[in-house]
């Protein structure tokens, strides 16, 4: 499965007759099983001559995925992930779909526990050694939280047309700390 996202769309793109055009910023989206288990994961990049605003955006919400990562070690909690996250959107003025995040996965594309990317240190489900999750940051440069859903009941959208950013990965945690299962 794909999902391409195309400048205001944040995620979800389902791709249609578009065709992109020097300076768009495009999110590809890709999951995929193998033997019976799954793997998610997503990049942003532009097209042609990238606008500057652009490559800060994918740069913050690459860093917000680094944080993600490197708050999920055994011991800490889902809030953690969230609020690592969510420093590095705030610290950018980036805003970020509320009820959209990561998710575990393994046998499924999407299972518990949910992986918000708003939330608070030292809360939410437990992470210990085997626990497999998508960590996704989805920044809007436009700094709000909101968005609408194409007539496609799929595509998410800014609600001010400002652009988007998706970074994935899928991970393992471990007793040596987070293990990125979606390297290239």
């Amino acid at each position: 499965m794909i999902c391409a996202s195309v400048n205001d769309a944040v995620v979800h793109g389902i791709p249609d007759d578009y065709r992109l055009r020097d300076g768009d910023l495009v999110s590809i989206d890709c999951g995929a099983e193998l033997d019976g288990w799954t793997g998610d994961a997503a990049i942003s990049f532009t097209v042609g001559t990238p606008r500057p605003a652009d490559l800060e955006l994918i740069a913050a919400t690459q860093q917000a995925l680094d944080a993600g990562i490197a708050a999920a070690t055994v011991g800490h909690r889902i809030g953690d992930i969230s609020h690592a996250i969510s420093t590095v959107a705030r610290k950018a003025a980036c805003g970020m779909p509320a009820d959209f995040g990561g998710h575990g996965i393994g046998r499924q594309m999407h299972e518990d526990p949910h992986v918000p990317n708003h939330g608070r240190p030292g809360r939410g489900f437990p992470l210990r050694h085997g626990l497999a999750l998508a960590i996704e940051p989805m920044l809007m440069a436009g700094g709000r939280n909101d968005y609408r859903t194409d007539p496609d009941g799929w595509t998410l959208r800014t609600i001010d047309g400002s652009r988007a950013a998706h970074i994935e990965h899928t991970i393992a945690i471990s007793q040596d700390g987070p293990r990125i299962l979606t390297l290239p």
